[in-house]
């Protein structure tokens, strides 16, 4: 398919905008710019019952996870729950940044989300926001009873480098024995080295460009030896069997479609239920436009409604 209309119409704006790139920006000021524009063409927040931060205290540092309830809840009626990590490359982006799109989670998804402020880079290189990934999915479990949460029923997810730290937070719960009940895996980046045919064909005029994905590994690699850490490219995982089931979201205009579309097999070949959606005529970052791309509602509507059936309530009203 084309481009989306108004998908065409944000690229269109971009390309005119005065705005330099990231890389000559550098990451203060781009987590700046980023902070400023992320709500420009988001949705409208859907009110919830109840937001709040938690101070989670983890070896050698504190971390911010904000959590959202859509109703009210206790200890005595546990609830399923998402902890969710946001997007940026690993070096920009924020608990703010994807405020709407978390609440929209909790509210279609009808479930309790955690929203995790990992440390980000190149203050904190690899594997930095990895080990706050994992660390937030033991304090979810073993708060789980002060917090209202069902053990039973945690998912993860994530949309682009939030997604690689899903998907890598998946592959540790198994290795831990932590049943999960779905790997939420919007655009991950799953790949060691961008080398795919679609990171050729959309390496620039969509938004995220090859330079840019560049940039953000070199803030986040220590050196070329982590490019080969499943931790960093879940791809690389030796074995994905067992694992949680995977609903994954590809965007057809997105340089990471391809590495996309191999993890859903990979996944698959390893016994994994999984279901690959790819949105066409949209491009990366479009889950975060969806206040002004009408089609990218069909992706957060599909989105709550994976949620809901892996939390056994499938019927449940967005």
């Amino acid at each position: 398919m084309p481009l989306d209309p108004q998908v065409e119409k944000i690229v269109h704006w971009a390309q005119r905008a005065s705005v330099p790139p990231y890389p000559e920006l550098g990451a203060v000021q781009a987590r700046e710019h980023y902070a400023k524009a992320s709500a420009t063409l988001d949705i409208v927040p859907p009110p919830l019952h109840a937001v709040e931060d938690h101070e989670v205290e983890l070896p050698g540092r504190v971390l911010r996870v904000r959590q959202y309830a859509p109703w009210p809840h206790s200890w005595a009626d546990p609830r399923p729950a998402l902890l969710y990590f946001h997007g940026g490359g690993f070096t920009i982006g924020s608990v703010e940044t994807h405020d709407r799109v978390c609440r929209m989670l909790a509210s279609g998804g009808d479930c309790l989300v955690f929203s995790v402020d990992y440390r980000l880079a190149p203050e904190h290189r690899f594997p930095s926001a990895q080990d706050d990934a994992f660390d937030c999915l033991a304090w979810l479990r073993n708060e789980s009873t002060a917090l209202g949460v069902d053990p039973a029923r945690i998912a993860v997810g994530g949309d682009s480098a939030g997604g690689t730290l899903a998907a890598a937070s998946a592959i540790h719960a198994r290795d831990r024995g932590w049943p999960l009940a779905l790997q939420l895996l919007i655009y991950p980046g799953v790949s060691s080295h961008q080398d795919s045919d679609s990171y050729r064909r959309f390496a620039t005029g969509y938004l995220l460009d090859a330079q840019t994905v560049q940039w953000f590994f070199a803030q986040t690699l220590r050196d070329e030896r982590d490019r080969l850490d499943w931790r960093f490219a879940p791809l690389r995982a030796p074995d994905l069997r067992g694992v949680a089931p995977a609903w994954i979201a590809g965007a057809e205009y997105d340089p990471l479609i391809d590495e996309n579309r191999a993890y859903a097999e990979r996944l698959r070949e390893a016994g994994v239920p999984v279901r690959f959606v790819q949105y066409d005529g949209m491009i990366h970052s479009f889950f975060q436009h969806a206040g002004f791309v009408q089609a990218a509602r069909r992706a957060h509507r599909d989105a709550c409604a994976a949620l809901r059936e892996a939390f056994g309530h499938p019927e449940a009203e967005q």
